[in-house]
C-alpha cells in the first residue's frame, strides 16, 4: 500500500484528477485543478468551491471561539471564489457534530456563519447535519460568478509579469503560535489567565477570523486591471507560487525583502525565534491574494499601499528562487503536507 504522505495534498488532487473521467457536460468548463470549478452559465461563469474543517486538524476548539469558527469557515470557501477574480453569491454548510455539543454552541457556530455572510453578500440556502464521533467537522461549498471576460485562473501567467500580493503575510501563523503557547500555559496552571495584549490582537484576528480579499476583486476591477493569474494563499506563499508556477510552467524570482510583513509580526518573530521571512513563506492562513499582472499594468497598481510587488516571474520552470539583497538566491520549496 502506498503511503498518503509520499504524495502530500498536490499530489493526491493530482491523482484524482487524471483518475476522474474528462466532463460530458458542455457546460463544465474547468473542474479540478484550480481555485473552483468553473461553469459556462451565458454571460457569465459559475464557479463552485467546496473546504473541509476537521476539529483537531484545522481548528482547537480550546481557544478558537465557534462564532469566529463560523466566520472563518465561510472566509475560506469565499477567498477561493475571489481568487478566480469573482464574487460570491450563495453557499451550502454542513456539519457532523457529537452529542457534547449543546444546542446554544451550534447557536453560536451559526451566529459566526450569518455575519460572514452578511460581510460577503452571500445567501446561506441549504446544507446537512449528522452525528460525528470525531468532534466537530464542517463543510462549505460556495457558488460564485464572475463575467466570462474576467475569469483569472492560475494557469495563465507568462514570463516577465510582475507578481504582486495584497495585504501582509505571516501574521496569521504568529497568532497560532501564540495562542498555542498560551494553551499550554493552561494546560499546566489553569489558574492562569490568557497574556494576550493589546498590541498582540492583530495576530490573533487574523488567525481566528480572517477576511477573504473579496475588496480587491472590486478594487482591481475599478483600476480595470485584469491579472494573468491569480490564487489565495491558504497555504503559505510558497506553496502557492509554486503551484502557480507549476499551472503556468514558469519560474520566479521572489525578493525576500519586498515581503509585505506587519511589525506586529516582526515583534513577535522575534519573540518566538522564528525568521519572519519563514513565517510569510510558509505559515499559511493568510488568505491573501497572490497574483500576476503584465509590467505594462502595474503602473495601475503601483500607487496602492494594499498591494505590494514581490517579484516576477521568468521562462525557467526549473528556477522558482527566492533572492536575497546580497543577490544570494534559494529554491522556494513549500513545507510538508498541506492540509
Amino acid at each position: 500500500m502506498t503511503d498518503l504522505n509520499t504524495l502530500g495534498e498536490i499530489g493526491l488532487i493530482e491523482r484524482i484528477r487524471q483518475a476522474n473521467p474528462a466532463s460530458t457536460h458542455p457546460e463544465t468548463i474547468r473542474s479540478i485543478g484550480d481555485d473552483a470549478a468553473v461553469f459556462d452559465w451565458g454571460n457569465d461563469y459559475g464557479l463552485l468551491t467546496s473546504d473541509m474543517l476537521v476539529e483537531g486538524i484545522h481548528f482547537d476548539l480550546t481557544y478558537v471561539p465557534l462564532k469566529h469558527l463560523g466566520y472563518k469557515a465561510v472566509t475560506f470557501g469565499v477567498s477561493d471564489i475571489a481568487a478566480m477574480n469573482g464574487l460570491p453569491i450563495q453557499l451550502t454548510v454542513s456539519i457532523g457534530l457529537s452529542s457534547r455539543f449543546p444546542v446554544e454552541a451550534i447557536d453560536e457556530l451559526y451566529e459566526g456563519i450569518r455575519a460572514a455572510c452578511q460581510a460577503y453578500n452571500v445567501d446561506l440556502v441549504g446544507g446537512d447535519t449528522t452525528a460525528s464521533r470525531s468532534g466537530l467537522i464542517i463543510s462549505v461549498s460556495v457558488l460564485g460568478k464572475v463575467p466570462k471576460e474576467l475569469i483569472t485562473y492560475r494557469n495563465t501567467a507568462q514570463p516577465n509579469d510582475v507578481v504582486c500580493v495584497t495585504g501582509d503575510l505571516g501574521a496569521a501563523y504568529l497568532g497560532l503560535q501564540l495562542l498555542e503557547r498560551e494553551k499550554q500555559v493552561f494546560l499546566a496552571d489553569p489558574n492562569m489567565q490568557p497574556n494576550l495584549s493589546e498590541e498582540r490582537a492583530y495576530l490573533v484576528q487574523r488567525q481566528l477570523r480572517p477576511d477573504a480579499r473579496t475588496d480587491m476583486v472590486h478594487e482591481l476591477r475599478d483600476l480595470n486591471v485584469l491579472p494573468t493569474a491569480m490564487i489565495d494563499i491558504s497555504d503559505g506563499l510558497a506553496s502557492e507560487i509554486l503551484h502557480l508556477c507549476r499551472q503556468s510552467n514558469t519560474g520566479a524570482v521572489i525578493f525576500d525583502e519586498n515581503l509585505p510583513i506587519d511589525d506586529q509580526t516582526h515583534l513577535a518573530a522575534d519573540e518566538f525565534k522564528i525568521s519572519p521571512i519563514t513565517a510569510a513563506l510558509n505559515g499559511g492562513e493568510d488568505y491573501e491574494l497572490l497574483f500576476t499582472v503584465r509590467p505594462q499594468e502595474y503602473e495601475k497598481l503601483s500607487t496602492n499601499a494594499r498591494i505590494t510587488a514581490i517579484g516576477y516571474l521568468t521562462a525557467d520552470p526549473s528556477q522558482i528562487v527566492l533572492a536575497t539583497k546580497a543577490g544570494q538566491q534559494t529554491p522556494i520549496r513549500a513545507q510538508g503536507w498541506t492540509k
